[in-house]
């Protein structure tokens, strides 16, 4: 009798507790969230990959990523230099509303919440390795106070310039938190030892989700790499394959006898760690549960040897215009390869124009959040698990430079406006419609001036006043 009694009690007691599971919000299953890796390039062109036209530098494991994936033929990085580049992916907001609207001394303050915050949330462990450029030592943004359990790299963006630092940042959260400064002289060119850190990483956290952000120095303008990489674009006695070259014999940055050979091979060093981060994901098993992102922080750069006829030499921007620093395509769009096994179809591309702030949407959909904070961006997280673009019509997409005076762009459907500011405070505007002129050699303004008033008022209205003195220029 006491027996069928206590066992009475124990199924009703089950029942409570399946009542109240039933009842309480869940989350997403762990498993059933995935792994993500960003790959984030740094002054990599447009062109500069295979899989986008490139004939010149070699790069099979971005080529196979696109042919396994999904190829965006429009995706649109923040800005059109490093660090609001870098804030805009962060922070899901375009420059027109983002505190850091330029390169600077300038830190994320403490109520900018920022991707690796949100998904931590969610139980995701998050590592960065690389360039981080939002927060140096003893400030706001030190990548320990903004959601990074792990990093290892550079602070300061001018940091990010020399290719053999003899030293790097390392930061960790938790019970034995640390910060210091950890010498890679012996490691040489800091972008082996930084990607080694973030395959390491991959290893270390395999079983549980995890947000991995590899932010690489190459290829940006100081061309200094080890001979054993360059040799890849050298004969048999030394010379770069690409003929007689210009020495470049520096200045801030180190200088290069081969600028063209080194940009080629930092390029293909790019991707081999790609290849390097694929291989073990398969090894591990992850591949089916692991969504990889690569892409640029800007058009292709003029500067550290590299010159204008380099840029067309390698056609670095394919057929756009621009380089970095620009505000024409050829400054601001950039590779977006997309890969995640089982879940995109391989061999895709898409027309869908995306930019980087669309991101911090994408990734809180996928990992199951139901925080829904305020951004510029959309979610793409259908073009992910249904192969589907996102409904938005002919969205806006803006940005904003304050280098050299003050320049705009905003691209709505297949229109883009162009508006440069200079210091001597003339003005001079300029109208394109991509679908017929990718290129932006076709100048609209005068032809379709309905079009430009329209335009025009949507570009004042894309952007609120900056909260940051540096960006508050020109007038506005």
């Amino acid at each position: 009798m006491r027996s069928t009694f206590l066992a009475l009690m124990a199924l009703l007691a089950l029942g409570a507790v399946l009542g109240l599971v039933a009842l309480s919000p869940q989350k997403t299953p762990v498993a059933a969230r995935p792994n993500i890796i960003y790959i984030m390039a740094d002054d990599m062109g447009y062109g500069d990959l295979g899989c986008y036209g490139q004939e010149k530098i070699k790069t099979p494991h971005l080529d196979q990523l696109a042919a396994d994936g999904l190829k965006f033929n429009q995706f649109y990085a923040g800005s059109t230099v490093c660090a609001p580049s870098r804030c805009a992916l962060m922070t899901g907001k375009h420059t027109g509303h983002n505190y850091i609207r330029g390169n600077g001394e300038i830190p994320l303050r403490p109520e900018d919440t920022i991707l690796p915050q949100y998904l931590q949330q969610e139980g995701y462990t998050t590592g960065m390795f690389g360039k981080w450029g939002l927060g140096d030592m003893n400030t706001t943004g030190m990548p320990d106070l903004k959601g990074w359990t792990s990093f290892v790299g550079f602070l300061h963006h001018v940091e990010a310039h020399f290719q053999l630092p003899g030293i790097l940042w390392h930061f960790r959260q938790g019970q034995t938190p640390i910060r210091e400064r950890i010498g890679t002289a012996h490691q040489g060119f800091a972008n082996d030892f930084i990607a080694e850190k973030a395959v390491e990483f991959i290893e270390e956290n395999q079983k549980k989700p995890f947000f991995l952000y590899l932010s690489l120095t190459i290829p940006h303008a100081e061309l200094v790499m080890p001979d054993k990489l360059l040799s890849r674009y050298q004969d048999s006695s030394g010379n770069s394959v690409f003929g007689p070259e210009v020495p470049y014999p520096g200045l801030h940055y180190g200088g290069q006898r081969q600028p063209r050979a080194a940009y080629a091979a930092m390029v293909s060093r790019v991707d081999d760690y790609v290849g390097n981060v694929r291989a073990k994901l398969r090894e591990l098993g992850l591949e089916e549960n692991t969504l990889i992102f690569f892409t640029s922080d800007n058009g292709t750069h003029v500067e550290g040897g590299r010159t204008a006829k380099d840029v067309e030499f390698f056609r670095s921007s394919g057929p756009l215009r621009g380089v970095k620093r620009d505000m024409y395509e050829g400054g601001i769009r950039v590779p977006g390869i997309a890969y995640w096994k089982g879940k995109i179809n391989p061999g895709q591309t898409t027309d869908f124009y995306a930019a980087s702030w669309d991101w911090l949407p994408t990734l809180l959909d996928l990992a199951g959040s139901k925080a829904r904070p305020e951004t510029d961006g959309v979610s793409m997280a259908s073009l992910f698990t249904a192969n589907k673009a996102p409904s938005v019509g002919e969205r806006q997409l803006y940005w904003e430079f304050h280098e050299g005076g003050f320049s705009q762009a905003l691209r709505k459907g297949d229109w883009k406006i162009v508006r440069l500011k200079k210091k001597d405070g003339s003005v001079k505007t300029e109208l394109y419609n991509l679908k017929n002129d990718l290129s932006e050699q076709k100048d609209l303004a005068a032809t379709q001036p309905d079009r430009l008033r329209q335009m025009e008022q949507l570009l004042d209205a894309a952007r609120t006043k900056s909260e940051h003195p540096a960006f508050v220029t020109l007038g506005y």
